[in-house]
């Protein structure tokens, strides 16, 4: 074979090349537009969104707010024989209870540092 004949192969070669990869972004652009239309099929079974008469709204007293309490931590309950192996359920649901003393403690001159860090505090 000659070099003309290399040549014609070559560019033979590149035009399938080029052939093959149009062909790929068919089949490519097609699953695409495929999937496009199947999704608007399954949107349209879709039930339509809520009206505005079917959306929440707020309660005839307003807003709820959050409620602030006084938390004690909950002691686990020693066992009666030092033997005996406490259950799930004599524990308590909680690790914490509502507190005696629902008063907000508050900072005093003199008595320490900024937010208890052991500083001097106010001299």
């Amino acid at each position: 074979m000659n070099t003309a004949s290399y040549a014609v192969l070559a560019v033979s070669q590149e035009q399938l090349n080029v052939f093959l990869a149009f062909i790929g972004g068919m089949i490519v652009s097609g699953i695409l537009i495929w999937a496009v239309q199947l999704g608007m099929t399954v949107r349209d079974k879709e039930p339509a969104p809520p009206r505005p008469e079917e959306q929440p709204h707020l309660p005839e007293w307003g807003a709820v707010h959050e409620e602030r309490e006084m938390r004690e931590p909950e002691e686990v309950p020693v066992a009666a024989q030092e033997s005996e192996r406490l259950m799930p359920y004599q524990l308590h649901h909680a690790a914490t209870r509502r507190g005696e003393d629902q008063q907000r403690k508050r900072w005093h001159p003199g008595s320490s540092g900024s937010f208890g860090s052991g500083g001097p505090g106010h001299v």
